[in-house]
Parts: C-alpha cells; structure tokens; sequence
C-alpha cells in the first residue's frame, strides 16, 4: 500500500470482559480490509479495554469508522475512534525500563510521572497494579522510556535515588535499546 494512500484509525473499546469480543472486533477489522499494526488489551476490575491501531486505505477505514458503533452496540462496549498519522520516533540516546515496588501509597505514580514529565521524556508503555504481601498493600510499576539526546542520563538517575529515598520504593532501571 502506498505512503500516501494509508490511513491510521486508533480504536479504543471497554466494556464487560465475555468470550468472543476480541474476535468479533477483529474480525470486523479484517472484513473491512484494515491491518491491525498495534494493540493492546488490558482487563480492569471486570472490565476489558482494547485498544487497536488499524492501517489501511481511506475506503477501509471509513468502513470500519462507520460499522465499529454498531458492533459496539451488539456487543454491550463503549467505543471511541480518532485518526492519527505515523509516529515519527524523536532523536534519543536509549530506550530503558524502570521498574519500581513498595507499599502502596496515593500520589506515587503521579510524583513520578511527574518528575518524567519535568525532565521531557515521554513514556512510551506504563503498567501499574497493586497486591497483597505480609498484610500490607504493596504497588509495582514497569514503565518503558525513551532518554531525549539532551538529558544526562547519569544525573537523571542519581536524582532519582532521592526521589526514591522520600516514596520509599525500590527500583531498577534497565537499558533496553
């Protein structure tokens, strides 16, 4: 399929966890003639989320924009769909992971996505869950990001010990790419 002919639709669908609404909702995306290049599927509580980046040409995406309400429907989901264009990857000096538990406290994952944000960088995949462990709730988080060019990875991670030490979480940070 030509550069210019592809088009790019991200369909995000939740609703009550069942068997066979993965299936459906691909299905529909094949019988549109759309490609699914990424996606993701997450279950919350008793609630299924999935969410899918389609490719295809303009016809074919306006067939899944116009049938995706519909099944929606049938199916009990919410949906939402919004168009988008390629992701052009930005200059960075390495892709890491960071990894991080302790027990579960508000306002941790927001200091930390936080202290991403004052340092501009962008998280490309996050994954946060809480468990039970000696009668104490603990939290565990993996995050994946890209270091930009400019930042001094080395003093980046140093500050973040002392972000560490004051949410009483431990940590490890690893290179990926």
């Amino acid at each position: 399929m030509g550069e210019l002919a592809k088009q790019q639709l991200v369909i995000t669908a939740i609703g009550e966890d069942q068997a066979g609404v993965v299936s459906a909702l691909t299905q529909l995306v094949s019988d549109c003639h759309c490609n699914i290049t990424d996606s993701r599927i997450a279950i919350l509580g008793n609630e299924l989320t999935f969410i899918m980046l389609l490719c295809g040409d303009m016809a074919a995406i306006s067939r899944v924009e116009h049938l995706l309400p519909n099944k929606g429907m049938e199916l009990g989901l919410l949906t939402m769909m919004k168009r988008t264009s390629s992701h052009t990857e930005e200059l960075f000096s390495g892709g890491y992971t960071l990894e991080y538990v302790g027990i579960d406290t508000p306002g941790t994952l927001s200091q930390i996505t936080g202290y991403f944000a004052e340092h501009n960088i962008s998280i490309c995949s996050l994954k946060s869950d809480t468990y039970e462990q000696d009668g104490d709730i603990q939290m565990r988080c993996e995050l994946e990001f890209n270091v930009p060019q400019e930042l001094d990875i080395d003093a980046f991670k140093v500050a973040f010990e002392a972000l560490s030490q004051r949410l009483n979480i431990d940590y490890t940070f690893k290179r990926i790419r």
